[in-house]
């Protein structure tokens, strides 16, 4: 559903987020130890949260990566989405079809409107602190 960066965005961001909320800064080396990925691409990953405003970075000793509690109650999955993605997967076909649509549709065109319609509520409505919390209380995981 989700690119491989948009996925790895995801999980940077509730991470970092989720240090954040204790008032840690962290490293690339934490990030990738804690969502299980690649360093050399989650620095690029990072690089695109920080060019789109959702992540900060500081440099020097106690640098690193965190979010402002008022950035993270703003910021939204559907923003950083978007800053991987675009917006593709709200007017995507469920088929992949270029020219499917009300008027001439695919097999699974009306069902899959309800399906997009409900992944874009969730995308705009949940927020990054949730998600955060949600982690930091043992609720959720980022990795297996």
């Amino acid at each position: 559903m989700f690119s491989k960066a948009c996925e790895y965005g995801i999980k940077s961001t509730i991470y970092i987020a989720e240090q954040s909320i204790d008032g840690k800064r962290v490293s690339i080396k934490e990030v990738t130890k804690a969502i299980n990925s690649p360093e050399a691409y989650t620095s690029k990953i990072l690089q695109q949260l920080k060019k789109n405003e959702i992540i900060s970075s500081d440099k020097g000793p106690g640098g690193g990566f965190s979010i402002d509690n008022i950035t993270m109650e703003k910021i939204t999955l559907k923003d950083i989405v978007y800053s991987f993605d675009g917006d593709k997967i709200y007017k995507g076909c469920g088929l992949g079809l270029n020219q499917c649509n009300a008027v001439r549709p695919c097999p699974v065109h009306h069902e899959f409107a309800i399906i997009r319609d409900g992944l874009t509520r969730l995308l705009e409505e949940t927020t990054i602190k949730s998600l955060a919390l949600q982690l930091q209380g043992g609720l959720s995981f980022l990795k297996a």
